[in-house]
């Protein structure tokens, strides 16, 4: 079963957005999640990963600017993007490592940057 995102949104440069992605307790506790995005006309990149124990991981391009944590009461993986730039604008996708060897994706969530 996909995991499934929420968050969508347009916002202004500068802007900050938090996406959430719900996932099963059993998922939760035994696979690394991962966020996901594709811009138009792009090949889909990793952005950001967490393990089991909180460790993370970033793409550089938004090193220091977004944020993954999980929530383990709420079954949630969130992603906080603060000083979106246009180019964070695509489609994002929150994946487990069950779901990438599975390669079951969920339908994703439309993040515009854009004023």
């Amino acid at each position: 079963v996909p995991l499934v995102e929420s968050g969508t949104g347009l916002v202004e440069p500068g802007g900050s957005l938090r996406l959430s992605c719900a996932a099963s307790r059993d998922v939760l506790a035994r696979y690394p999640i991962h966020y996901y995005r594709q811009a138009p006309g792009k090949e889909r990149e990793l952005v950001a990963s967490i393990t089991t124990v909180g460790t993370t991981r970033y793409a550089s391009s938004v090193k220091g600017r977004f944020t993954i944590s999980r929530d383990n009461a709420k079954l949630t993986v969130n992603l906080q993007m603060n000083n979106l730039e246009p180019v964070d604008t695509a489609v994002y996708y929150c994946i487990s490592d069950y779901g990438l060897a599975a390669k079951v994706w969920g339908q994703g969530t439309q993040v515009t940057v854009s004023s």
